[in-house]
């Protein structure tokens, strides 16, 4: 049971997680990237990574969807057919706009870009995505509690990853 909800989590999260991801991993889309603002987010929060992040988490939210309507239901927390793509707009710009309020205090506490600051560089999505996801849907506690402890993990485990893999050019 402790898994399933662990997993169900997961899933559910997973637009705002591919949200964050956006960024660096489609990067090589030949897109306009401009910097939001560079002298308060820093050079590397662009207008490109903030559309395509908002992009592929809508995205992935109506894939989750339209598995939930051909019958995968083992994972899904909600009713994929009570919500509307809102909810994955919601959970995509969520984990978008944590990161560029944590950029905003991270350049006020001059720290450099790709500079650890712990616990926020794991955390910041993750209380974002769940802040604006909450406008449409409030999950569970312990779903929440799952994400703020399990998530940290896991961006630190696929922030080294895209960094051996030569996606990211730092580990954190």
């Amino acid at each position: 049971m402790f898994w399933l909800i662990i997993l169900k989590a997961l899933y559910f999260f997973l637009p705002a997680y591919f949200a964050n991801m956006a960024p660096v991993l489609l990067k090589w889309i030949p897109l306009p990237n401009k910097p939001i603002q560079e002298k308060i987010l820093g050079a590397n929060k662009t207008w490109r990574g903030l559309f395509l992040g908002i992009g592929l988490g809508t995205l992935v939210f109506y894939l989750q969807k339209l598995a939930y309507q051909a019958g995968f239901t083992s994972l899904a927390l909600i009713d994929y057919d009570g919500f509307s793509i809102l909810l994955g707009i919601l959970l995509g710009s969520g984990a978008l706009l944590g990161d560029l309020i944590k950029s905003y205090f991270k350049r006020k506490r001059k720290i450099k870009p790709g500079q650890r600051w712990m616990p926020w560089d794991q955390l910041d999505f993750v209380l974002g995505g769940l802040i604006l996801g909450m406008l449409v849907y409030v999950p569970p506690p312990e779903i929440v509690l799952v994400l703020l402890v399990i998530s940290p993990f896991l961006h630190i485990l696929f922030n080294h990853l895209g960094y051996w893999l030569r996606i990211r050019d730092s580990k954190w």
